[in-house]
């Protein structure tokens, strides 16, 4: 029942918006969309997650961990980490493509899947057995659906 809520919210925000970019703020992943009436709508992913495409895993929490090679030191507060290198890259086939989400799920546990096309696909998936936010989709200045719902 609980997961019925949590999808409904946030597929209410979420479908029908076109996927603009993928990103991250420090260690926190972004995904910013274009919603169906001009709005803003972001989702947070706090926990780990993967963007998939056709079963491929194409950008992953993890790669924030990595420094493209040559990167230094430095790399993950100079953006230079293989995730920041595989975003760049996603990013501009987001630009020609433009493609609108189709399904948003939420299970009992918070693991969010939004899907859109051609075969791509976010899934968060909380591994916090804590009160800590793990995700959220939001309007900017609207709505705010996220997991563990007391959080957001």
């Amino acid at each position: 029942m609980v997961a019925e809520a949590w999808t409904h919210g946030t597929a209410r925000i979420l479908t029908g918006a076109v996927v603009r970019s993928v990103g991250r703020a420090v260690d926190m992943g972004v995904v910013e969309f274009d919603g169906p009436h001009g709005e803003t709508v972001m989702a947070h992913v706090q926990c780990p997650f993967r963007i998939v495409h056709d079963g491929k895993i194409v950008l992953g929490s993890a790669d924030m961990r990595y420094p493209q090679k040559g990167a230094g030191a430095r790399a993950f507060d100079e953006f230079r980490t293989v995730f920041d290198a595989r975003a760049t890259t996603l990013n501009g086939i987001l630009g020609q493509l433009r493609p609108s989400v189709e399904g948003v799920t939420v299970d009992d546990a918070g693991e969010l899947i939004v899907s859109w096309a051609p075969a791509f696909r976010l899934v968060a998936f909380p591994d916090c057995s804590g009160a800590m936010e793990a995700w959220r989709v939001f309007v900017r200045g609207g709505a705010h659906h996220g997991f563990p719902p007391n959080t957001v």
